[in-house]
């Protein structure tokens, strides 16, 4: 089209496929070309902005549900929240809890996630141990400080292992990248390494793996919920 001197210098769409294209398969061949992108809104353009953009909102959540299931607290000041995934939307949720006073162990499965929050004042402490992270957890509660564990493992491994010693948080939830089994999320039983040279050598693979996992991961959750 013809411009002129108020016409945007960029024009940006994201992930527009209809009808007979509507599929995964249709999207990641456009995706391994350069031709397409995930996301939603802001977060798959130009103008992504990062965690900055969420902090507010994971905050706000956070704060709501303080309010209607911790009335009598200070927020959610003597309460563990565990959830999962460090990444660019998830790695709000460590400094949203303790802004609301609370305690916070999140998993996450690459290391490098994790000291990046470290190192931007988003999480406090990381740990490889189970243990140590509800171990931690526990005496920031009985001390009514606030305090965030990043653990590194993986999701699906952290809830079933929390389960299986009878830990049950205040509250639970997951920011894993799990609306996007082939590149977003990590199954169980790999590196992240591992992983991803799975992923380029059998997606198909990768992809089973991933509904694996999330089928435990989900399940543990809900369990979480029910005890």
């Amino acid at each position: 089209f013809k411009t002129h001197k108020r016409s945007p210098r960029v024009l940006i769409a994201n992930s527009n496929l209809v009808g007979a294209w509507d599929d995964w398969d249709h999207f990641h061949e456009l995706e391994s070309r350069g031709l397409i992108m995930y996301g939603q809104m802001t977060a798959g353009s130009w103008a992504y902005i990062g965690t900055q953009g969420i902090i507010q909102g994971t905050f706000e959540t956070l704060a709501e549900a303080a309010r209607q299931h911790f009335p009598d607290r200070e927020g959610l000041r003597g309460t563990i929240t565990v959830t999962a995934g460090l990444g660019g939307m998830g790695g709000a949720q460590p400094l949203a809890v303790t802004m609301n006073h609370g305690v916070c162990i999140a998993a996450e499965v690459d290391e490098d996630r994790i000291d990046r929050r470290i190192e931007m004042d988003y999480c406090m402490e990381k740990t490889e141990d189970l243990e140590t992270a509800i171990d931690l957890a526990e005496d920031a509660v009985a001390n009514g400080e606030p305090l965030s564990v990043a653990l590194h493992m993986n999701a699906a491994d952290m809830f079933d292992g929390l389960l299986e010693r009878g830990f049950v948080p205040d509250i639970v939830t997951d920011q894993t990248t799990a609306h996007d089994e082939l590149e977003g999320y990590y199954p169980a039983g790999y590196t992240v390494e591992e992983a991803d040279a799975l992923r380029k050598s059998d997606p198909d693979l990768y992809v089973e793996e991933s509904l694996d996992t999330m089928q435990r991961h989900v399940k543990s959750i809900l369990e979480m919920q029910e005890r």
